[in-house]
């Protein structure tokens, strides 16, 4: 009898378990987002390895850019340009469309991972925080710019920035709707509803880039938010400071 009892207490477990595990797959189905294997599609919400998926364009151009298509994303390829460490291949130029989040100035062009990160951001991040913070859109993201054929932090010697290769965009500040502007400089420190505005897109902004360093990193980054998409292979290493 005490067997009997056993064998189904391990049958009941085995049910339990089973449940759960068709309960998550059900649920994972719905978010494709949230699985490592399944397509990158900019339509969708944000998940658990859209960053990971948005940092592994660097190695596919046209994927970047058929995705960008497919999301209704208005860009612009540029033609490949530098030299040597200095090179690049896939950089855009988002074009003005209705609805969208203005970069200023416009001629930035970011490579095409960059850009669709920047997109999903804005939608996901961006314009969510200002509407929950100053009750009106975000009208346009400024930047410091994306390509700079340089070393990390200008140095004449060791590793190359992503800027290098327009895997990078410095973020400013941002103009309000009404035209108010909140810069990264004027507004990091503090309580009010800008830092916390600028907290909220920098925390989510980890979400999308390989790489975010803010003021709370170094005093190098105390005027923007260095965004980039680092590709670090098999590791997937993220750094959000």
């Amino acid at each position: 009898m005490r067997r009997l009892h056993l064998i189904i207490r391990r049958l009941l477990w085995i049910a339990a378990l089973a449940a759960l595990a068709l309960a998550g797959f059900a649920f994972l189905r719905q978010r494709p987002q949230d699985l490592p294997w399944t397509d990158l599609d900019l339509s969708q919400p944000v998940g658990l390895f859209t960053g990971r998926k948005l940092a592994a364009l660097t190695r596919s151009p046209a994927l970047c850019r058929s995705l960008l298509d497919r999301a209704g994303i208005a860009y612009g390829a540029m033609a490949p340009g530098g030299t040597g460490q200095c090179a690049y291949a896939d950089a855009v130029r988002l074009k003005p469309q209705t609805g969208a989040i203005a970069l200023a100035p416009p001629a930035v062009a970011p490579s095409c991972p960059v850009a669709a990160a920047l997109r999903l951001w804005e939608w996901h991040v961006v314009q969510p925080a200002a509407q929950a913070r100053f009750g009106q859109p975000v009208r346009a993201i400024r930047h410091f710019g994306s390509y700079s054929c340089r070393r990390l932090y200008g140095r004449s010697e060791g590793d190359f920035s992503e800027h290098a290769t327009a895997d990078a965009i410095d973020i400013a500040g941002f103009t309000l709707a009404d035209g108010r502007r909140i810069t990264v400089v004027g507004g990091w420190q503090g309580q009010g509803k800008d830092a916390a505005f600028l907290r909220q897109v920098r925390d989510g902004a980890c979400d999308l880039f390989a790489t975010v360093l803010s003021p709370d990193y170094n005093a190098a980054h105390r005027d923007h938010l260095h965004l980039d998409q680092a590709e670090r292979g098999a590791t997937g290493r993220r750094a959000c400071r």
